[in-house]
């Protein structure tokens, strides 16, 4: 019975440090921005995040075309430029921040 409940709270710890690092981050994809793509853009992550409502990003990412998206907004920035890991990222970001969201971010 011991060693059941050493597995279960083991499991419970493993997902709860899981879900904790899975998770995108709008202020991570703020840093990512300003660093890799604000020179490359010609403008900063505000100006980026609101060429769309949030709706219109929630499209975009679900189709698969933030990169394509990414792209077409800021044409310096090419494919292999923005890395795998950093899409949600900054694709949290431009949503918290889409043009009809009201907030607006301190880059």
């Amino acid at each position: 019975m011991k060693q059941l409940l050493k597995i279960a709270l083991a499991a419970t710890v493993f997902l709860g440090i899981a879900t904790t690092v899975a998770s995108a981050d709008p202020v991570k994809g703020q840093k990512i921005f300003i660093k890799k793509f604000k020179k490359p853009c010609g403008f900063n992550g505000a100006k980026f995040a609101v060429k769309h409502t949030q709706g219109e990003w929630k499209t975009i990412m679900s189709e698969g075309k933030f990169v394509d998206e990414m792209i077409k907004i800021c044409p310096n920035v090419k494919a292999d430029d923005v890395k795998e890991k950093w899409i949600q990222h900054i694709y949290d970001f431009s949503y918290e921040y889409a043009s009809d969201s009201g907030n607006v971010p301190s880059c």
